[in-house]
């Protein structure tokens, strides 16, 4: 089997519906299987799709595991050669899929790939290539400085070496997951990607972006005016400081935990007016 492609999904049936349509098209020609993991949807999604798409192996948990856990349970059970995590609120160009693992076949340091992914208007999204967020590039960041950390300065159009692979298309080689091991299920949802492309750097893998498009409508799985979504979003920025800047010490590390609950304070304040006015 040359690639498994495994779909995490919550309560975005129509995405999900569009995003399997391209998938089937963008897979003509590569030996595939397809995962969708169902983490306790409400709407009608276990009762629709798995009669449409008889093709894939539909997954249904009982509880919303995550983004992690949800995950793992198909990679434990991907036998592809390339494991694809995509989200469901995605489309796939149709030579998308058959491009990038080409590409994994002629880089054998290569541990995982990103592509170019395109907002719903069209424009690129900058979090198609992303830098480790080290305590200085986390600093800048807070402080409205993005460059360093949306690794500005790459091209768009040629292949380029990134830090960090997003979450909605990560393109992976099963022998390096092997190696570093699966998703850190400590997170939710958000911050895995980053976790995962820093240990597959540490283990002498190489992280790449390629020019290929997807469309993203981003944040259709979650709500982002939603309590729930800042308390999960920034406890993941946390456990990814604890996790591998502990050592550094109280003097490094403090200013960036309180810049993160201030951020956190910021966000909910934003909500909080938000259901006010309504």
């Amino acid at each position: 089997m040359k690639l498994s492609v495994v779909i995490v999904s919550y309560n975005v049936r129509h995405y999900l519906d569009e995003c399997l349509e391209s998938v089937q098209k963008a897979l003509e020609g590569i030996e595939a299987e397809v995962f969708v993991v169902d983490n306790a949807s409400t709407d009608d999604t276990m009762s629709v799709l798995p009669q449409k798409y008889t093709w894939v192996r539909f997954i249904a948990s009982e509880e919303n595991l995550g983004f992690s856990r949800g995950n793992n349970i198909a990679i434990r059970q991907a036998t592809g050669e390339y494991v694809l995590l995509l989200n469901p609120d995605t489309n796939v160009a149709e030579h998308t899929l058959r491009e990038a693992v080409r590409f994994m076949d002629e880089h054998p340091q290569a541990g995982g790939a990103g592509v170019m992914m395109l907002n719903g208007d069209g424009t690129r999204a900058p979090e198609s290539r992303r830098a480790i967020p080290t305590l200085w590039v986390s600093a800048l960041k807070m402080l409205g400085f993005t460059k360093r950390y949306y690794m500005s300065h790459l091209p768009w159009d040629e292949p380029c070496r990134i830090e960090v692979i997003s979450g909605a298309f990560c393109l992976l080689r099963h022998a390096a997951l092997d190696k570093v091991g699966l998703l850190d299920e400590d997170f939710f949802m958000y911050g895995e990607d980053i976790d995962l492309s820093y240990r597959l750097l540490k283990s002498g893998y190489e992280n790449w972006y390629l020019p290929l498009p997807i469309t993203h409508y981003k944040g259709k799985s979650t709500r982002k005016t939603d309590y729930r979504y800042v308390h999960v979003f920034y406890q993941a920025m946390l456990i990814f400081f604890r996790k591998h800047y502990s050592h550094l010490g109280i003097f490094y590390t403090l200013p960036v935990k309180m810049a993160i609950y201030f951020r956190a304070f910021i966000a909910l304040m934003d909500i909080l007016r938000q259901k006010l006015h309504l």
